[in-house]
């Protein structure tokens, strides 16, 4: 399959990237200990999959537009949870509730492809 589509590009990159640093970041929490960093990591290793899926499968704006969505919740609310237990302090104020926030509408974007399919 041939991604033609940048925003699919991007997704696709995403959930590769995704994956590999929930994967790194378990280790980390595993031998360093660090509750955010485990926390971040089943954050990332649990989102990796659906980017693929929408970066491969998206056949529509919204669901695309969804998949970006998780994407900048995701970097937020991972990236609050590592500065705290990389760099001892936040993000930035609010990151990780606006990062949650944006999780929690792109799934509900998700979800509303899915009524928006079947009720054609």
């Amino acid at each position: 399959m041939t991604l033609v589509d940048p925003t699919g590009r991007i997704l696709v990159l995403a959930g590769g990237l995704v994956g590999a640093a929930g994967v790194a970041l378990s280790a980390v929490a595993a031998h360093h200990g660090g509750a955010f960093t485990g926390t971040a990591a089943s954050f990332l290793l649990m989102h990796a999959p659906a980017f693929l899926a929408i970066g491969l499968l998206g056949s529509n704006r919204l669901l695309r537009f969804a998949g970006l969505l998780l994407l900048a919740g995701l970097l937020l609310f991972a990236g609050d949870l590592l500065a705290r237990d990389f760099l001892g302090s936040r993000l930035f104020p609010m990151s990780a509730p606006i990062g949650g926030t944006l999780l929690i509408a792109g799934w509900l974007a998700i979800a509303g492809c899915g009524f928006a399919r079947a009720s054609r």
